[in-house]
């Protein structure tokens, strides 16, 4: 129980930050980053944290603070040879269920952090309009490019990479200083009216990437 309240209460303060409805990819991103951080130290050091607090908590109920029960384990050496290993039920506890649970969730985590690494390469650039401000025109006209490969099927592509590029270079030293955020910068090219094709294209479809926490 312990165990479980310290891993879903983490989990749950950045599933509620992931699910708020402003979220962006950048700020989920920073959020899975820490989560892994913290699954990862839990795991070399949790169980021994987790056994303390248990025995407290066991000690305060009137219950005996121990495992109880232990079991053998039969290892093959040779052929026709066994060596049993006597592994304690705590030791069996902290393998085959503490160790599990957080490997389980360390690789799904991991898989959607790196889902989140690719949105990043391909839409980073559009995540704060401070950031790209300062974006020099040889990399921005990358970044475009990039976008347009990863928006094509088969011969047409959502945007145009060179047409994104002269946007965005109008776009950034137009925009107010209070826009920054994908969602401000969106509103502000819905008053833009057909102005900024790609760029509106580009931004709807980057805030309409799914930010969810894995289970």
């Amino acid at each position: 129980m312990i165990i479980w309240h310290n891993l879903l209460f983490v989990v749950n303060v950045v599933s509620k930050t992931l699910q708020s409805k402003d979220m962006q990819i950048d700020v989920a991103i920073d959020q899975l980053k820490g989560l892994l951080k913290f699954l990862g130290n839990y795991r070399e050091n949790g169980f021994a944290e987790a056994m303390t607090e248990a025995k407290e908590v066991a000690v305060q109920m009137g219950i005996e603070p121990m495992f109880e029960e232990k079991r053998i384990v039969c290892r093959k050496r040779h052929k026709n040879d066994v060596e049993e290993v006597r592994q304690s039920a705590e030791e069996s506890f902290r393998v085959n269920y503490f160790l599990f649970i957080i490997d389980q969730a360390l690789s799904s985590l991991n898989d959607r952090f790196e889902q989140f690494q690719e949105y990043e390469k391909v839409f980073g650039f559009l995540f704060d309009l401070e950031k790209l401000k300062s974006t020099n025109d040889d990399c921005l006209m990358t970044y475009c490019a990039n976008l347009e490969t990863c928006l094509r099927h088969g011969e047409h592509s959502d945007i145009d990479g060179r047409n994104l590029f002269s946007e965005l270079k109008v776009m950034k030293d137009v925009c107010s200083k209070e826009t920054r955020k994908p969602i401000e910068v969106l509103n502000y090219l819905k008053l833009m009216g057909d102005c900024f094709p790609n760029a509106w294209t580009a931004y709807r479809i980057l805030l309409t990437i799914p930010v969810t926490v894995a289970s």
